[in-house]
């Protein structure tokens, strides 16, 4: 569930038609290209995982010649994930070449004069634990890397001054005698937390109370200082080119934690001269000052008079006069939406700003005063970071055939990271697909087949959120089912982000329902090729595409052989207390009478289950917690119905992405045996 998730545009798309080989379709020209591949592939397994490299966000010299990247991966020995900076030279000459060799370094931030790239390490140590985060900075002219911070729950995010002789950074600040800040006091001697405000924990993160986050300063000596202070959690921070103020989002208003209001605040470097630049309606972030001081560009979503109305609604660019006045909105309102796991960058000509577009990654150039867009990178592919220095641009793009590589503006692709894994793991190709649902409506989705003529059993793979989308690039669940013999049928049916904002919100008040329409045609436009069998089909999804994937089960059981029913929403009703979002987006997505949410929970269908079902859920889960699955394997098992449930212990609703990797197999491991029984 959410809050959760070059040049001119080139429409090319994969096409299937009956049995003939897949191939590349040029919509100007329809000329079919083969990319067909003879024999059989190599097979994409569980443990593949920890072959999958993930760059970060590029960090640039300030000529724009080098840039500075981290790349994770899971070590499954170790059962933890690790990191290290590597070198990358932006003219296409040399290889990359790894510069740290710590356990878990990432965030780097080349420093304004070249002198620095600030980082954030995780040691790890001989019983191995791995610590918490902390700023280290490295010399670049050679030499080892030192520790600047040292806070007990860590630092996070670190940002140059303009003069590159100071970093602003992240850090939780906890109460004495929580969060073990007292020698002694673990979690269950702490003392009760009286909580008087619905936004009191988070999916992953835990309880916010005694610990709020704060902007910090820390000079090249390790010197450090508080900028901001109250309970507030205060974030995103960014310098003003000329370094006079600190720009970040917080919510200190009255009414904070019972809305989703976030201002855009900004004070001087000691902490003095606070005002905020917005004042309510938007749930805003991501401050960065432009190019010239002037304005401070932000990413937000409108709220609503009673600030707890923002499903299904396009994240915008908005931009406000450091001076004071009114936030300007930058982009379309319908057309754009942030992705939201991207900084945007700011720039003498505009905002570089990253925008999702039917299953892409889009970059734009947005100019300060508004207006069309310039686009500035498309294609079949990912934007996952991006950084701008010395007239150069470098992205990090995912596509179909890499888990991402660092690329110029024009085009020169400057890495291989995924090399070792496309030449030995067997990608299979990614099929674009269209269907019209029963109303007219088009639907946009992908197969990915496994090799072989067929009949290929099939997997309907409904995605989270609603209001997020699948995309061009490589997703591991697709290749690990393909793999193992499955078609892998997956789409954005209305309520997805990336085709509008109408789209995301039509499903708003009657989800399944609608959800299931679009979803049902872009299945049967699929099993329109013959190699995929219409008689074996099983359907699977997480949060919100648990929520579809029971509600299929419950309402169009004739449809499916068995399902797997992960970290889902089940019963609205619970859910919108027991949920750290719940309070508030429960009413917003599924509408407030309790006749209309029973109507929409799927556990209301669960006495019309049959088939085999496979639930799902991690025992730390506060984003769809674990009586989501428990309701539900009680209710199918008192009927008799054949219900297992896998309980993930110490994992949140991410288990899935960044749960440990032995999970992470183990869970991909036991949904391929379920499917081996049931298919």
């Amino acid at each position: 569930m959410q809050p959760d998730v070059v040049g001119a545009p080139v429409h090319v798309f994969l096409a299937i038609t009956g049995n003939r080989d897949v191939g590349i379709v040029d919509h100007a020209t329809r000329v079919l290209v083969s990319s067909h591949r003879p024999g059989s592939l190599p097979n994409v397994k569980p443990a593949d995982i920890s072959r999958v490299p993930i760059p970060g966000a590029p960090s640039l010299r300030p000529d724009g010649r080098k840039a500075v990247v981290a790349v994770r991966r899971a070590d499954l020995e170790a059962d933890d994930y690790t990191s290290q900076l590597w070198l990358v030279d932006t003219d296409g000459s040399g290889q990359p070449r790894q510069l740290t060799h710590g356990w878990r370094d990432g965030s780097p931030r080349w420093s304004p004069d070249g002198a620095w790239i600030a980082f954030t390490r995780s040691e790890r140590a001989d019983d191995g634990a791995t610590g918490k985060p902390q700023v280290w900075v490295l010399p670049t002219d050679g030499g080892e890397p030192h520790r600047l911070t040292d806070h007990p729950l860590g630092a996070a995010d670190p940002m140059w001054s303009p003069d590159s002789t100071r970093l602003a950074y992240v850090a939780r600040v906890p109460e004495g005698g929580r969060y073990g800040s007292q020698e002694g006091v673990g979690p269950e001697k702490e003392a009760p937390r009286r909580i008087t405000r619905f936004r009191y924990r988070l999916d992953n993160l835990g309880f916010l109370d005694s610990r709020p986050q704060h902007v910090w300063l820390v000079d090249l000596a390790g010197t450090t200082e508080q900028v901001t202070h109250g309970d507030a959690d205060h974030g995103d921070v960014d310098w003003s080119p000329s370094g006079d103020l600190l720009a970040f989002s917080a919510a200190r208003h009255e009414t904070a934690g019972d809305d989703m209001r976030s201002d855009i605040w900004v004070c001087a470097p000691d902490g003095s001269g606070l005002r905020a630049l917005t004042a309510g309606g938007l749930a805003a972030d991501q401050p960065r000052f432009s190019a010239d001081g002037t304005l401070v560009c932000f990413a937000g979503i409108e709220i609503g008079e009673h600030g707890r109305q923002a499903v299904a609604k396009n994240d915008s660019l908005w931009a406000v006069p450091v001076a004071g006045g009114e936030p300007v909105r930058l982009t379309d309102e319908e057309r754009h939406h942030q992705s939201r796991a991207v900084r945007m960058v700011t720039t003498a000509d505009g905002v570089l700003f990253p925008n999702e577009h039917r299953g892409a990654g889009q970059l734009l150039l947005v100019p300060y005063a508004g207006g069309e867009p310039r686009v500035v990178l498309d294609g079949r592919r990912q934007v996952n970071g991006l950084d701008q220095a010395g007239g150069t641009l470098v992205a990090t793009i995912a596509d179909e055939n890499s888990w991402g590589e660092l690329v110029t503006g024009s085009g020169t692709v400057l890495t291989n990271f995924s090399e070792e894994f496309r030449a030995t793991a067997g990608i299979r190709p990614q099929v674009e697909i269209e269907a019209v649902a029963p109303d007219g409506y088009p639907v946009h989705g992908w197969v990915v087949r496994p090799d072989g003529p067929g009949p290929h059993p099939v997997l309907l793979m409904i995605h989270g959120g609603p209001f997020t989308q699948y995309a061009w690039g490589l997703f591991d669940e697709a290749q690990v089912y393909a793999s193992a013999g499955y078609a892998v049928v997956m789409g954005n049916p209305r309520g997805s982000s990336g085709y509008g904002q109408a789209h995301g919100r039509a499903i708003l008040g009657n989800v399944g329902e609608a959800s299931a329409t679009d979803l049902l045609a872009l299945l049967d436009a699929a099993l329109a090729d013959p190699s995929l069998d219409g008689q074996r089909v099983g359907v699977l999804g997480g949060s919100h595409g648990g929520f579809m994937t029971t509600w299929m089960a419950g309402n169009h059981g004739d449809r499916f052989k068995a399902a797997v029913s992960e970290r889902a929403v089940n019963a609205i009703d619970s859910f919108t207390g027991s949920s750290d979002i719940g309070w508030a987006f429960a009413d917003d997505l599924y509408g407030p009478d309790p006749d209309r949410q029973r109507a929409q929970s799927p556990l209301t269908y669960a006495d019309r289950i049959e088939m085999p079902v496979l639930i799902i859920h991690s025992e730390q889960d506060w984003r769809c917690p674990v009586e989501q699955g428990q309701r539900l394997f009680v209710t199918l098992r008192r009927r008799g119905v054949p219900a297992e449930f896998l309980l993930f212990p110490g994992e949140g609703h991410e288990m899935s992405r960044s749960g440990l990797p032995s999970h992470r197999v183990a869970r991909f491991e036991a949904i391929l045996d379920w499917w081996s029984r049931h298919l």
